[in-house]
């Protein structure tokens, strides 16, 4: 049985997501403002699982594995032939010899009994394998968009974390240049300050292009030109992780399209062995001929003569014809069983590493949140105002700012992280979460 992933059906489904993009686009008489609200991950998807090419070519295999299927079993066409029979030589004559016929006949080859059943049962195990593909496809658009999502977030997040020290840094350089005028402070803590913002304005030139370089791989999984408006996304937050146990038998990493496409591979080989087999068994050739007569040189009339008979192959050379399908087919079901527990294995092994990506990041963001960021804003604050009245060198407010720009941007990483992860689970597990954005 061949998935519901069939053209007609994901072709829907895309465009119902396409409609919830359009609805969730501003329109032409949306303020100036609206154009830069962030876009739904949802809406991304859905526009990604509709114009993305790649989706047309995997739709176009399933289309044609599917019109196999209604082929394989299907009759060759019958043979149909005339012509005369038994004429003499020397004349010629239609009617010097009794045998002499005009004769019109069909004849049509029946395959053994079963071998149709099994010609149509291995395409449609091909069939339902490239379905089961074609949604593994969809599947991992899904997650390169969400990681296209995450890497963009993390990029203007970062960005906006860079414009903000830049702030923090100017204002203690404006601290530092009042105290310098007044005699207070080194010119040393004014050239530092200095530095420091040029540092973060290079870094913010590097985020600026490393930007347009996620800008143009999200473009591509979305299937907009180049000139299309840049995209943006929602700040970073910690997505919801469904949980999902660790466990080598763990039965979900099952519902994975790409290893339920392999075991319809398995399948489709086994039907192919019992093919591969049936081909010992001879095929019958049901031809029916008439042949009409004419009457005796005397007048004498002749009957029509009508003639049936079956023909059928002999499997004399099985050793060397049929006996090396057999085994090819036995060699290539080993390949697919082999093939689908090394992905099983892999899979599972991913999801481990992922789980533990999961666990490790969210408790390193949960960290920094709620405890190491406020902790950091507190120590820029309180040296800002220890400086101002000499209680501190620059070098120590220096050295608090820093750490809050790392802390800020090392929370905004664990982020990021978290939901990739979350991302690379929901493909191995073959759980698609576009809807639940």
């Amino acid at each position: 049985m061949i998935h519901d992933t069939r053209s007609g059906d994901r072709r829907g489904g895309c465009l119902a997501f396409a409609l919830v993009l359009a609805l969730a686009t501003p329109g032409a008489g949306a303020a100036e403002s609206d154009a830069t609200m962030p876009q739904p991950l949802a809406a991304l998807v859905a526009e990604a699982l509709t114009n993305n090419p790649e989706v047309e070519v995997a739709l176009s295999e399933l289309d044609a594995a599917s019109e196999r299927v209604s082929a394989a079993d299907a009759l060759d066409d019958p043979m149909l032939e005339f012509g005369i029979v038994n004429a003499p030589v020397e004349s010629l004559d239609m009617r010097q010899e009794d045998m002499t016929m005009k004769m019109l006949g069909i004849e049509q080859r029946l395959p053994f009994p079963g071998k149709r059943d099994l010609r149509r049962a291995v395409a449609a195990a091909d069939a339902e394998s490239i379905g089961l593909a074609v949604q593994e496809t969809f599947n991992r658009i899904e997650r390169d968009v969400r990681v296209a999502y995450e890497e963009l977030a993390l990029n203007a997040e970062a960005q906006r974390i860079a414009v903000g020290s830049r702030g923090t840094l100017q204002q203690s350089a404006g601290v530092a240049l009042s105290r310098y005028a007044v005699g207070s402070a080194a010119q040393n803590d004014v050239l530092d300050a200095q530095i420091e913002v040029e540092r973060l304005n290079a870094e913010l030139l590097r985020l600026t292009g490393e930007s347009a370089v996620l800008q143009g791989e999200m473009r591509r999984l979305l299937g907009r030109n180049i000139s299309s408006a840049p995209i943006h996304v929602a700040s970073p937050q910690l997505a919801v992780h469904r949980g999902v146990a660790v466990d080598p038998m763990n039965p979900a990493i099952d519902n994975r399209p790409q290893l339920q496409a392999l075991q319809a591979l398995v399948e489709r080989d086994t039907s192919s062995i019992d093919l591969a087999q049936r081909e010992s068994y001879s095929d019958f050739d049901l031809k029916l001929q008439y042949g009409q007569r004419n009457s005796a040189p005397d007048g004498t009339g002749r009957d029509d003569l009508v003639s049936l008979t079956v023909e059928f192959n002999l499997p004399i050379w099985r050793k060397s014809k049929v006996d090396p399908q057999v085994a090819e087919a036995h060699a290539m079901r080993r390949r697919a069983q082999n093939m689908l527990q090394a992905q099983r294995l892999e899979t599972q092994a991913s999801l481990e590493t992922q789980l533990a990506l999961v666990r490790q990041s969210r408790a390193t963001a949960e960290l920094y949140k709620g405890s190491l960021l406020p902790q950091v804003r507190t120590a820029v604050t309180s040296a800002l105002a220890a400086y101002r009245v000499g209680r501190v060198d620059f070098l120590s407010l220096r050295q608090a700012q820093l750490r809050e720009f790392e802390v800020s941007t090392e929370l905004a990483r664990a982020v990021a992280s978290h939901n990739k992860a979350i991302a690379e689970i929901d493909l191995l597990l073959g759980r698609g979460v576009a809807a639940e954005q």
